[in-house]
This record gives structure tokens, sequence and C-alpha cells, in this order.
């Protein structure tokens, strides 16, 4: 009987994200399994006109959190100051990296108005097929360290509030300090440190830039803790997305993300929990919601030459 139960849960979890099938990298080894689940409410960068926004925000998650039998906790955060980084995307002038769903990223930290630490390269292939996903080799090839992440992404419907759509982002992230080559915007040293980007079309005379000339500045709010049982807890935090110089509202973003070292750690119960809380707090927080975008996607769109994205 306990294992009919389970084999209920995992069909039900399946239906969701799917199983990965077995294969491996050319190297042999084997394909990389989810390790997060990381959920994402876009919203509307306007509402962002000072800080008591994400206090604002905050108490919407607490109601949604009620709604779901979830438990919010703002405990050590409240007087938390929010935190600055710079987000600056690269691509070619075609977009041909996002528009076969590959981003590539470089991120800053800021404290008290200064840089600090080394700037992180995040390279990554994000799409809603779970194996073509898990089958791109993000693994780069630099002198120093590497971290690989892979996430499952929910995200509420394109057109409509209270669903979900899941994209899956195979992630890879290093130190710019990493990377000893002396252009580093020409696309064989691109080649030679990403050998993914090799299933595109290339010539070496092509280069990456600036997409659409923006940096962007993240303005970044812790505001609590989420706890969905069976010692399922994530951090949730607020975030809005504004370029650098005329300081442009782009889009504000609700997240949380938790960590399981084996996807059967992810609770069925407080999984089920996980997603009516997302359901809820798009129905409490609908007048803030931008449908139909993602962070990336909204800098690639700045300048009216929308890309073909996965996304």
């Amino acid at each position: 009987m306990k294992d009919k139960a389970r084999q209920t849960k995992d069909e039900a979890r399946s239906k969701r994200v799917p199983e990965l099938k077995k294969a491996r990298y050319s190297d042999g080894h084997p394909l990389h399994d989810l390790q997060y689940l990381e959920a994402k409410v876009i919203l509307k960068g306007d509402r962002f006109t000072s800080v008591d926004a994400f206090q604002q925000f905050a108490k919407l998650v607490k109601q949604a959190a009620e709604n779901a039998d979830v438990d919010f906790s703002r405990k050590g955060f409240k007087h938390e100051r929010p935190r600055i980084r710079e987000v600056m995307f690269a691509d070619t002038a075609d977009f041909r990296l996002y528009n076969h769903a590959f981003i590539l990223r470089r991120r800053q930290e800021y404290v008290d108005g200064f840089a600090v630490g080394d700037p992180e390269v995040v390279f990554k292939f994000r799409h809603p097929d779970l194996q073509r996903a898990a089958e791109m080799d993000v693994r780069p090839i630099i002198s120093g360290e590497y971290k690989v992440k892979f996430k499952a992404e929910a995200l509420p419907l394109k057109d409509q509030v209270g669903g979900l759509r899941m994209l899956y982002s195979h992630n890879v992230q290093f130190p710019l300090s990493a990377v000893h080559e002396a252009d580093r915007t020409s696309m064989p040293t691109l080649l030679r440190g990403l050998p993914a980007l090799k299933t595109l079309q290339t010539s070496e005379s092509d280069r990456i830039e600036l997409v659409n000339a923006t940096a962007v500045e993240e303005v970044l709010q812790d505001i609590g803790m989420l706890d969905f049982g069976k010692g399922i807890t994530a951090k949730a935090d607020v975030s809005v997305w504004r370029t650098r110089g005329d300081q442009k509202q782009l889009v504000g973003e609700f997240a949380f993300q938790i960590k399981a070292e084996r996807r059967n750690e992810l609770h069925a119960v407080a999984m089920k929990r996980a997603e009516q809380f997302f359901v809820s707090l798009q129905w409490v927080a609908q007048d803030w919601l931008a449908l139909g975008t993602t962070k990336t996607g909204a800098v690639y769109r700045l300048k009216g030459n929308p890309p073909n994205a996965h996304e």
C-alpha cells in the first residue's frame, strides 16, 4: 500500500517536472540532474519608486502564505538594507546567443557605492524542454573553478493569472578573473571558453557586445523565510531592475529558491503547498504582475527589437 502511495506521488511530480532520460556528455560524465526549484513572479517596474515598495510587497507575500497554509517569517529581515548589483548581458549584434536559448551575463556586487569582489560570469542554456536543457553541456574550459547549477524555474503563465509554466535553466558560474584571454569579446575566445556555443553558426570576425548598450542596476531586498513544511524552506526576495544612467524602471521580481541534492528530497506535500502559495500570490498581487516576460527578456526588448527567445 505504501509503495502504491509513493508511486502516485512520484507520478504527480513527474507530470510537473518530467524524469530525465539517462545519457552522458562527450567526456563520459553523466547528465547533471536538477538541484534547484526556483519560483519567479515578474512585477511591474514602475511599482518600485522607493524602498517602501519592498515592504508593501512583503505584506502581500504574507497574505498569500496564509492562504496556502505556508509559514512566512520576517524575523531578522525587517531592517535589512537593499543590496545593489550591476548586471550586464553580452551577445552578438543579432542576438544569436539569446535566439538559441543561451544567456551570457556578468554581475558585480556593490557595497556603499563601490564595487566589491570579483565580477561573476553566468552562462546558461534556458529552455522549456528538460531533456534538451540537461543535454547541453555548459561546462567551461577555464583555468579556475566553476559551479554548475541546474534549475527548474516556475513562472506564471504568459497571458493569465493563476497558473504556472516551467523553464529549465542549466547554468555555470565562475569569476571573471578565471578568463585570461586578452580579447574577451571575440567569438574565437568565446568558443574556446564556452564550447557549448559551437552549436551556433559563427565566424572569426563575430564579436559580442553589451546588449542594447545597457547596464542594469539591480536593487535586491531579502524580505523573509518561507516554510513549506517537511523541512523545505526558502528565502524570499524582491528586486527591481533599472537602467544605469537614466534610472528607467524595467521590471521587478519576487523569487524564492529551494535546493535539494536529489529530486526525491522535494517532498510531495510541501511541493504542493509551494505551488498553492505561488498561485495564491499571483491573485493577491495581480495588480503588480507583469505577465509574458522575464528580467532578461525586458533588457533584450528595451529598444523595440524583440529576439526570438525560448522563454
